[in-house]
């Protein structure tokens, strides 16, 4: 079983909660290693990797609230790709109250992670089994993810489709009119298009045009 874990909880009791897991599968993390912010874990990351004492896997969650301390890495995703940047070959598990199957599923794609499992009922059974499944060098993604999770229903149009995949090949926002009126697709509008894009991303709650676009792509609607 795994001897070096770094906790990246800003909640005490969830940290604690933790802590506590990970004793009962007979793995004796020092107290160093349970922290509550982002710089705090990259910190840890480079210290461990400098000593040549890395840690094998990395539990974090995905959102952290802010306080009086100012921090540089501000969330789960950010200290993800720096904590690959250091240390590619680090697991992770994301232990997240975001409980989105499409989230989890960009998380696995573009940020090759090992597990992501949600916050709330059954978690600690989730966490256990999750931290077995990664050990064994196998993906794991919790069973009360995929029950949980239900689509969001938006009817992609014509322009929906082609804003997207222009969006995609890498075109600017400030292009599009362009491209949409030679496609005669109206309306084709800078505005009209902030406005669809900010629509789709709405109805399907994603936080960004990236997640917008892998979900489509995965969804094979471009």
């Amino acid at each position: 079983m795994f001897q070096k874990v770094l906790i990246v909880e800003d909640h005490q009791g969830t940290n604690y909660s933790l802590q506590r897991t990970l004793e009962e599968l007979g793995i004796k993390n020092d107290l160093k290693n349970y922290v509550y912010y982002c710089d705090d874990a990259i910190n840890r990351l480079q210290k461990a990797k400098k000593d040549t004492e890395p840690y094998e896997v990395m539990i974090t969650d995905l959102s952290f609230e802010e306080d009086s301390e100012k921090q540089e890495v501000k969330d789960g995703v950010e200290l993800i790709r720096l904590a690959k940047d250091i240390q590619p070959d680090l697991k992770i598990m994301v232990f997240s109250s975001q409980n989105r199957l499409s989230t989890a599923k960009i998380l696995f794609e573009d940020l090759k992670i090992d597990a992501f499992i949600p916050k709330g009922r059954g978690d600690v059974k989730d966490l256990k089994a999750g931290i077995q499944a990664i050990f064994n060098n196998k993906k794991y993604i919790s069973i009360h993810l995929k029950k949980d999770f239900q689509e969001k229903i938006y009817h992609f149009e014509s322009i929906d489709k082609a804003i997207l995949s222009l969006l995609a090949e890498g075109k600017l926002q400030k292009e599009m009119p362009y491209y949409l009126e030679k496609m005669g697709l109206k309306p084709h509008g800078l505005s009209s298009i902030e406005k669809k894009l900010k629509m789709m991303r709405e109805s399907l709650e994603f936080y960004n045009n990236e997640q917008l676009i892998a979900y489509c792509k995965d969804k094979k609607i471009i």
